[in-house]
């Protein structure tokens, strides 16, 4: 088995965004450390808590199942815990795995930040930052409900500089409330200005996950429901980002995200290119190539389900050889780098020559040799293309 990726989620936000659709909660700062003592009893003791859950062992290999490479602080906003309570699950990892750390990922919001936690989190490894910036316009922030200013990222930046934080990614929103034409451009030009090694472009949601998505399926007026851009709009904003980023020198290696050379998210494309994780944490989720498993989201009851010495584990799926194919294409073709078409026709014992052809016709698919790849300005129809490509093939159960 290849070098596993490590996901610890921590699900404590200061206030939740009204177009979050996360499993994430506002508790009391006392809850913090009860928490990552559960965190830290599920790694030590997760062989047998994922026996117990009919999670096939075998797959993780031996005592120490490979090699850790990238490990994953994400929420949430695990920026809110005292970096003591991150260095404990940290410890605990390093105490029970193989690590050899290539990327370590902490992500921040920039209220949150302080050179004291930056200094910290440095001298502890984290060498990226994943930075919840969403916007650059005050009044967009505060419509959507969130913590920080302009100011604070502004100021948060030169503070984990000068901490050695040398990879930091922002993310932005396409399609926030009150988001203009205008103030897109204000929130990329400034993004792209403080020269981040990596930014993440995020099309708005709505579902009924959110307060937001709710309101808007049920055409109310709260939470500035009525003063969202159209879908034109944002489908505009992306491509404009398209545009922006690929001008300043970003990379474009993902749907939703750009990086400059060398700077790419390793752990991020774990997940992309179907290789193993682990999840540790409420509602955290985990892969081994033949089950995906997930905990549950709820932060007290996983609390509870370790301290009594049971596994906090709630779904348990195999993954049958038709739903690895599916996931082949609708993880692999996120990647503007492609998936090699003939591992997948060996592999999965299919041919796609012939819908491959049709769609390269249509200019909704690139073929290089082996590999198939989605053009970039297709990138926002790529449920289609997949689906067509499903329905051109039948894969045994």
């Amino acid at each position: 088995m290849g070098n596993l990726g490590v996901y610890i989620q921590v699900p404590f936000c200061q206030t939740k965004c009204t177009y979050c659709n996360f499993h994430t909660g506002v508790v009391s700062p006392g809850r913090f450390a009860p928490y990552a003592a559960a965190v830290c009893r599920e790694i030590s003791h997760y062989r047998s808590l994922l026996e117990s859950a009919g999670v096939t062992m075998s797959s993780l290999g031996e005592a120490k199942p490979g090699s850790v490479d990238t490990v994953y602080l994400g929420g949430g906003t695990p920026s809110l815990l005292e970096p003591e309570l991150l260095a404990t699950m940290l410890q605990a990892l390093r105490a029970n795995f193989d690590c050899s750390f290539t990327e370590m990922t902490v992500e921040a919001d920039p209220e949150t930040i302080d050179a004291e936690k930056a200094a910290q989190w440095a001298a502890m490894g984290f060498s990226r930052i994943s930075f919840g910036t969403q916007s650059f316009v005050d009044e967009e922030l505060k419509s959507a409900g969130r913590m920080h200013r302009r100011e604070d990222i502004y100021r948060a930046v030169p503070i984990l500089r000068a901490a050695g934080i040398c990879n930091i990614s922002f993310d932005l929103i396409a399609g926030l409330p009150k988001q203009t034409k205008d103030s897109w451009r204000q929130s990329l030009g400034e993004a792209i200005a403080l020269n981040p090694e990596h930014i993440s472009i995020y099309m708005m949601e709505i579902d009924e996950g959110s307060r937001l998505g709710l309101e808007v399926l049920q055409s109310g007026s709260r939470y500035s429901a009525r003063d969202l851009p159209t879908e034109e709009s944002m489908a505009e904003f992306y491509e404009q980002a398209q545009a922006e980023l690929k001008s300043a020198g970003y990379l474009q290696y993902e749907i939703s995200n750009w990086a400059k050379p060398g700077f790419e998210s390793r752990h991020n494309l774990k997940y992309w290119r179907r290789e193993p994780y682990l999840g540790f944490g409420a509602g955290a989720h985990s892969f081994c190539g033949t089950q995906r498993w997930a905990n549950r989201h709820d932060a007290a009851a996983y609390v509870r389900a370790l301290s009594d010495g049971k596994s906090a584990i709630d779904t348990v799926d195999a993954i049958t050889p038709a739903l690895a194919l599916e996931e082949e294409f609708f993880l692999g073709l996120r990647q503007l780098s492609g998936i090699d078409l003939s591992r997948i026709e060996r592999g999965y014992g299919v041919s796609l020559s012939g819908k491959v052809s049709e769609l390269a016709a249509r200019g909704m698919v690139e073929k290089r040799g082996d590999i198939l790849s989605l053009p970039a300005a297709k990138l926002s129809v790529s449920n289609e293309v997949i689906v067509e490509l499903l329905r051109s093939v039948q894969v045994a159960a």
